[in-house]
């Protein structure tokens, strides 16, 4: 089976979506490599290395070279047919435009719907055009893939998607995070991170909606004496962490982070005592999946995906409750016996997420649908 896939995010985002992507085309050639995978990339980086079931296609004119979001989106359904295409798949949001056209049966993976949950988080134009595509697409897709259940329910709600249409198909984590990093692996990334023997971890895009100020306000409610590492790719709302930093006088118990390899990540995850994820809401919250892959014990919200994703591996609270997240973190770093439990059972959890139930049920789907 000839497989393509709308590839802009494997070569240009280093999270998320990026992540996504990446570990969809590694996880289905790991287990099917007889199937070829065609990448659609506007643009090709060092971000990722194909595997050799993998084969890229980009923009040939100097015209679609210099606008490659029309590219992408108005001129790869045309390559489809060309290149034997059998089923496409966007695996972020989108379609191609013409695709309906081509009898060609086309798959779209939407992540969440966060600009119409949250719309004070996004210009209007981005929304408006957010809308637009997201909406297509989904109107247009032979079967749509919702990451999570809480995101199956909101294209139901939003768009007035059928529920029929629809398929729950949970991601998993980079194989890697399963994995134990060696002693000297620590060694060599704590120094090069200057990383102290204990500390707290929160992973994921400085942004308001990820809530990491509660950490902060947590810390300092409850004069937790740990540091705490924020890593992730900084916004404006890190201004509103650095004047509480400022103010509270922790400047020297707060590290921040971005741009580490995932390799990097690993280490991290399982040097930490906790990792912290008190986001208001999520797709699904696969740093959650991370760090219980890694060994290391979870607190996030009980709203949102968030339940979905850590199952009875992680200690859930109430993002808006600052000292409901201080007593969390005080009982995670005092209670051992409960530490080791929530490692534990959320080892299993990790497991329910491993990529080769994840290919089974993207593949079961795929041939169903061509079979239809």
């Amino acid at each position: 089976m000839n497989i393509g896939f709308e590839a802009k995010r494997i070569f240009q985002n280093r999270s998320g979506l990026g992540n996504y992507s990446r570990n969809t085309i590694n996880l289905l050639s790991s287990y099917y490599p007889e199937n070829k995978y065609i990448l659609f990339a506007p643009k090709v980086t060092d971000l990722y290395t194909i595997p050799d079931s993998a084969k890229i296609i980009t923009p040939k004119s100097l015209f679609s070279q210099f606008f490659k979001s029309f590219w992408r989106l108005h001129q790869v359904a045309k390559l489809l047919s060309k290149n034997n295409v059998d089923i496409f798949h966007g695996l972020s949001h989108s379609l191609p435009y013409g695709i309906e056209k081509t009898g060609i049966v086309s798959v779209v993976t939407m992540h969440d719907l966060i600009f119409l949950r949250y719309p004070q988080y996004y210009k209007k134009i981005d929304r408006n055009m957010y809308k637009s595509i997201y909406l297509s697409s989904c109107q247009r897709a032979t079967k749509i893939i919702a990451i999570s259940n809480q995101t199956k329910s909101d294209l139901i709600n939003y768009f007035g998607i059928d529920p029929g249409k629809i398929s729950v198909i949970y991601q998993s984590c980079d194989h890697r995070f399963y994995d134990r990093v060696s002693e000297e692996q620590k060694s060599s990334i704590r120094l090069k991170f200057k990383l102290p023997a204990k500390f707290i971890l929160s992973v994921g895009t400085i942004e308001q909606r990820k809530n990491q100020l509660s950490i902060l306000r947590a810390l300092a409610t409850g004069n937790i004496d740990t540091t705490l590492v924020i890593l992730g790719r900084p916004t404006e709302y890190i201004d509103q962490l650095n004047k509480f930093i400022l103010e509270s006088g922790i400047q020297k118990k707060v590290i921040f982070l971005h741009d580490t390899t995932t390799d990097e990540l690993q280490g991290i995850y399982q040097m930490a005592e906790i990792m912290v994820y008190p986001s208001f809401f999520e797709g699904f919250g696969l740093p959650v999946l991370e760090a219980q892959a890694s060994g290391c014990p979870v607190i996030t919200s009980n709203i949102s995906s968030l339940p979905e994703a850590g199952g009875e591996g992680a200690f859930y609270i109430n993002p808006a409750d600052i000292l409901e997240i201080s007593h969390a973190i005080i009982n995670l770093l005092t209670d051992s016996k409960m530490r080791d439990s929530l490692i534990k059972k959320g080892n299993a959890n990790a497991e329910l997420f491993s990529e080769k139930l994840v290919a089974e049920r993207l593949m079961n789907l795929y041939n169903g649908l061509k079979q239809s």
